[in-house]
This record gives C-alpha cells, structure tokens and sequence, in this order.
C-alpha cells in the first residue's frame, strides 16, 4: 500500500494543526512520548518534528508533505512546493510577524541606522537578505532564543517573531520595521508533487484542510419564514454568498439557511426572531469548501 509521509509541527503550532486535522475529518493520537502519532487514514504516516525542520525534510524527500511556517520556508532555503496557504498560527487565525525591534531608548530610529550594528535573530538567511535589499551592512548573529532580553546589554537590535507585540512591550523594546509576515503553508517534495497518486492525496487534503479553517469562527442558521415576512428577514441576513432557500411542505412558508461568524449569531437570532422568523437552529461548522 502507497503511504504519504507527513510531518506535523512539534510546538507552538501543534495543537492548532491537531485540531485543523481533526475538523478536516482526521483522528490523531499523540502518545506521551511518541513522535510518530496515530492517524486514522492508513494511506497517511505522520511524523511529528519542528515546524523549523520539516522545510527541510520535505526538500530532501524524507517526507512527502509537511506543514510549516512561510519564515522557515525561507529560512531554510531548500526547493519545495507550495501547495496552499494555511492562514493561522498560535494565537488564531491570522499571520504573524518577524520584526526589527529596538530598546524604546535607542537611537536606531530607522533601518539605515543599522548601518555596523548588531543583530540578533533565529532566522538568519531572512535577515541578511532583509539588510541586504536595504542597502545596510550588520553583524547578524544566531540566537538560541529569549532573543527580547539581549538588547541593548549584547546586540543594538533582534528581529524576533511576534503575533500582539506584548512581549516586545514588556521587554521594553519599540518595532523598527516588519522583515517578513508569514502564515503557515501546506508544502510538498516536488518528486512526490510529481507522482500522480501522492499529488493527487495531497490536492485532497489540502480542499479538507483549507475547508477546516474556513469553518474556524463560523456556524450554520436554519429558520423558518413565512412569505409575508421573508424579504424582511432575507435583507437582515449576512452571507458568505446568497442564502439558501427552498419551499417547505406548508404553503407560503420557506426554510432559509445562512453561514456566517459565530459571532454574529448572538445578535441576529433575536433580530430575525423579532422579524418573524421561527424554529431558529444554530449548528457548528467543521469545514467550508467553495
């Protein structure tokens, strides 16, 4: 039997990949101390390593698909495919940041003022690429992590990742410039790009996992309307397209079905009740595919 090897993200992505498979319709077991959890799709082998290393082993072919983070992407330089972009991270459904950041005292006040200064980053290729397209010449150095407190005492400045810039803000450190934003992305080995049945797995859980994170935040509402009040109830209704609607057994009565955020809910059901609408069912959503 084919198998698709696939590397999970180890830390801070774990959970939320966990979860996105799980919605996509995948079970996945972690054992305390196993790296290789149970996945209930027998055509699929998961490993689970960090998100900085799997570019790296989907370059090489050792997987044939992974899940990582644009940054490290680059980072790692290595030639893989960029199937879909997974727009999520720790903290939710957006993009996160790599920063230039600086004491709130220091004199850097722009980029230029790098000019012989030093650096502190874990994504280091990206950061002298940064420089470089500047026109700025700097030290650039490696971190091994609690990058924040190096500054001024080690280095002029760190480019350091970051979702709300709370912890830049506690460490006492102003944001130059954003170096790079970067969302996680669903990336192959090429050669197994190129095998038809793997590119073939691959392109269907790339629809599942993109319908899992489009489902994130949002639910479904049936109601009941009766002809006299539907368009008043129709125009109070966001959508992602056009509601559904279909006649119900008893005449001038019609069923209407709506996605939209979750949040939204809470105000509309008592909205479209005060409209006319009845039998009003909320239900959640795992995926959503156009």
């Amino acid at each position: 039997m084919q198998k698709l090897k696939i590397g999970l993200p180890k830390g801070s992505l774990e959970k939320m990949s966990i979860d996105l498979f799980r919605r996509a319709g995948y079970q996945i077991r972690i054992g305390e101390r196993s790296y290789a959890p149970f996945i209930d799709d027998e055509e699929l082998e998961c490993l689970l390593i960090r998100t900085q290393e799997i570019p790296l082993y989907v370059g090489k072919g050792m997987l044939d698909v992974g899940l990582a983070g644009y940054d490290w992407i680059l980072e790692r330089g290595t030639v893989v495919k960029k199937v879909k972009e997974l727009a999520y991270s720790k903290q939710g459904l957006k993009k996160v940041r790599w920063v230039l950041a600086v004491p709130v005292d220091s004199e850097i006040k722009k980029v230029k003022d790098l000019e012989g200064k030093r650096i502190a980053t874990e994504l280091v290729r990206v950061t002298r690429n940064y420089l470089e397209e500047k026109g700025v010449a700097a030290e650039v150095e490696f971190s091994w992590g609690t990058t924040e407190v190096k500054p001024p005492h080690l280095v002029d400045a760190i480019v350091e990742l970051t979702e709300t810039g709370r912890s830049l803000e506690a460490n006492n450190l102003r944001i130059v410039d954003t170096v790079l934003s970067s969302a996680t992305w669903l990336i192959a080995n090429p050669s197994s790009w190129e095998d038809t049945w793997k590119r073939e797995k691959i392109k269907n859980l790339a629809i599942l996992l993109e319908g899992a994170l489009e489902g994130l935040g949002k639910v479904g509402l049936k109601m009941n309307v009766s002809q006299a009040n539907l368009q008043k109830v129709l125009n109070a209704l966001p959508a992602l397209k056009n509601p559904t609607i279909s006649k119900l057994s008893q005449e001038d009565w019609w069923a209407v079905e709506v996605i939209l955020d979750e949040s939204q809910a809470r105000e509309l059901i008592p909205r479209v009740k005060g409209l006319g609408a009845e039998g009003i069912v909320e239900y959640p959503l795992n995926k959503v595919v156009y």
